[in-house]
Order: structure tokens, then sequence, then C-alpha cells
């Protein structure tokens, strides 16, 4: 099976202005992933092939926003996580035909296994192609992912990063950037990464800073006010990881933390 990337703009705060939209082809059928939205390179790879096929990493807006008229233009059929078809339809606003679950098989070519890798979202899954992975917001060549509350699950964000480490997979195709070859370098660094600003976190609260603000600025050594909004979600879900495993006292509704 090859596969093939094509980088498209998207108007959020993504990484690097643009989503990887990729185009996973076997011998006779076709799979398009995350097609955040349509642009006149992505149109001229789907009318050359056509697809068969659409599914998502995950259904947050930069991933998703062609999904339906691709769908409607092609006949593929769109795939989706089982549990999440009515956030799936009110995102991309196409109801699916089918639904996955970890270890379901897509059947293109050999097959592209769903992998569950939550954390980023609680939808977010990986496909498998053969010792290739797409990984959506689960990886970046270069930088973190946010893995912010509400919907930020730090626990199996790191659950899913050493899922893929002890894999060893060939290539990352991510929903950012570059692809990535050094994919076990790569993935230690993100748990390192994540696994020291958890560190400042918890140095914070131990310091007597209380509220998620001002935990969020004991935390950071550089200026984030750019991306406040997503450093303090970060460190939100960084804290309920901390009291879901009683190492911090955590009050969800006046948002204060303490030590225990």
């Amino acid at each position: 099976m090859h596969v093939s990337r094509v980088s498209v703009p998207v108007s959020t705060r993504s990484p690097t202005g643009a989503t990887n939209a990729y185009l996973v082809a076997g011998d006779t059928e076709r799979l398009l992933v995350d097609p955040a939205a349509r642009t006149a390179e992505l149109d001229e790879r789907v009318e050359d092939g056509g697809i068969d096929h659409v599914a998502v990493t995950h259904t947050h807006s930069d991933h998703v926003g062609a999904v339906a008229d691709y769908a409607r233009e092609t006949g593929a059929v769109v795939w989706c996580r089982r549990g999440r078809e009515r956030e799936f339809e009110k995102a991309t606003g196409v109801e699916p035909d089918r639904t996955f679950v970890e270890g379901t098989t897509i059947p293109v070519g050999s097959g592209v296994e769903v992998l569950d890798t939550p954390g980023h979202a609680r939808d977010h899954v990986t496909f498998v192609v053969g010792d290739d992975y797409l990984t959506g917001d689960l990886a970046v060549a270069e930088g973190s992912v946010v893995v912010g509350a509400p919907e930020g699950d730090v626990r199996a964000y790191l659950v899913a990063l050493r899922r893929l480490h002890a894999r060893n997979p060939a290539t990352l195709y991510p929903g950012h950037g570059p692809e990535i070859r050094d994919s076990r370098a790569t993935l230690a660094r993100l748990i390192a990464h994540r696994n020291a600003r958890e560190a400042k976190i918890l140095d914070a609260i131990r310091a007597g800073n209380e509220t998620a603000d001002a935990v969020t600025d004991a935390a950071y050594d550089k200026d984030i006010s750019a991306v406040r909004d997503l450093a303090r979600a970060t460190v939100v879900a960084h804290i309920e990881k901390l009291a879901a495993e009683r190492r911090v006292r955590w009050d969800p509704v006046e948002e204060r933390a303490g030590p225990r």
C-alpha cells in the first residue's frame, strides 16, 4: 500500500497553519483520511484515483471540514468511531455509514488497522498501514501536542504514546507538519515533555499556587500570552491526572488545587 500526503491550509490555530490529508492506496481501493478542507490539489488527487472510504483520526474542526463534500461527490463509505456517531455527524455534517473500534480493519489493500489513541481528543484513533502509522494529533516532529481540559486526558495520551513506542513504527504520518522517521525518539521526546510539564505543575502546587491561573503562571517559564488559553487548559488536564492519582487535591468547581 502507498501513503501520500496533501497539505491543506486551515484557519484554526493548528501548529503549522495546515492539516495533512492522507490518501492510502491499495491495489483497487483508496482511503482518504482527515480532509480538513477542499483545495485544488486535493480535489485533483481525489478525482484522479477516486476514493472508496473516508475516515478521520478525530473530529476536531481542522480535520473534518471536507468530509461531507468528498463523501457526497464520490459515494465513499464514511467511517467513524463507534459510540461517537452523533458527535461525528455534528462535526462533519454527514451521517457515518460504518463504525470502527480498536482492531477494526478498513478494507483497503491488505487492510488498514484502527488503533485507539485517545488523549488529545476522546475519539482519537491512529490508522496503521503496514509499518506506517497515520497518527493525527498524537505526535509532531517538533514542539508538542495540546492535551487540554475538558476534552484532553493526559493519562490516556501517555498510554497512547507508549503503545506506539512499543510498536516501533517505521514512519509516523502526523496531522500537522512533516513525516517522522525517527518514531521512537520522537515518541520518547513527547513522553519526556509531558513528564517535565507535570513536574513543574506539581512544584507550582506544592509552592502554594492554588488556582488554575496561578499554577499556569508558575509552571511556564516563557511568554505564553498568545496561547494562554491552551496553556491553562493543559495545566488543568495535568492537575486532573495528578488528582486521579491522589497526588494533589483538586476542586473542579472552584478550580483550586492543593498538595496532599
